[in-house]
């Protein structure tokens, strides 16, 4: 099973902030929180870095298939009613990563890889956006399926915790977004109808599932990937977390 057969292609081009001509009911409530998946906030292109320094060459072709098969991972393991946290699959789409690439991967290679996923780094425009949102009186909360111990670790090395008040994880209903219960999570946790939560996503697949479920949904899309087609998308398409604010006052 590849992504694109699962969730189609993910060749594009740029967008810039666009709200699509649909309306929803969210037009009329007010938006009261706001739930981030993980990787609008934490930048993964390190990892890219430092694979290629552990080999040289081919750091990128790694970096490209361990992303790849870590979503996948996931997914399949939810089909297969196997589920692990995030973490074991990430460690798990690292190994088959290395052997599809043919690369002799060891364990002190694959601890340094793993330790650094602990250790992302904020994109430079996360705090000032979420500092933004509480200023303006909204509950910020991550919704992600980063396993709690990923999370936590990367709120703590971002310095962003006193800007969180929630850091969710699938893990507590052991699945993975875009399955319904995970977004259930935020209205449960939040104490708000979906449609006073706005859901910010950082890939196509995602903003497709929290659309349909009812989340007002911008897609931060980072690295100008085309709308997944899955009969629903993005209310908004912005390439950086500076459109968030605009977003939620619209």
């Amino acid at each position: 099973m590849t992504r694109r057969n699962f969730l189609g292609s993910l060749l594009g081009a740029s967008m810039t902030l666009t709200a699509h001509s649909r309306r929803t009911s969210a037009a009329t409530r007010s938006i009261r929180a706001v739930a981030l998946d993980g990787f609008t906030t934490f930048d993964p292109r390190p990892l890219r870095a430092l694979a290629e320094r552990l080999f040289p060459g081919r750091g990128g072709e790694l970096a490209s298939a361990w992303r790849t098969r870590q979503f996948e991972y996931s997914w399949l393991r939810v089909a297969m009613h196997r589920y692990t946290d995030f973490w074991t699959v990430t460690e798990e789409a690292l190994i088959y990563a290395a052997q599809a690439s043919r690369l002799e991967l060891s364990a002190v290679q694959r601890s340094a890889l793993m330790d650094a996923v602990l250790r992302l780094p904020a994109y430079p425009d996360a705090r000032p956006a979420l500092a933004a949102l509480r200023d303006a009186g909204l509950r910020v909360a991550f919704l992600t399926n980063l396993s709690p111990r990923m999370l936590d670790a990367l709120i703590d090395h971002a310095g962003l915790r006193s800007l969180v008040d929630l850091g969710l994880s699938t893990d507590a209903v052991r699945s993975y977004k875009p399955d319904p219960r995970t977004y259930q999570l935020g209205v449960d946790a939040l104490g708000l109808d979906r449609e006073e939560i706005a859901f910010v996503a950082s890939s196509g697949w995602d903003a497709a599932g929290a659309r349909a479920f009812g989340y007002p949904t911008l897609w931060v899309n980072r690295v100008g990937q085309p709308p997944e087609q899955l009969g629903v998308s993005a209310d908004a398409v912005g390439e950086s977390l500076n459109d968030l604010t605009s977003f939620v006052r619209r």
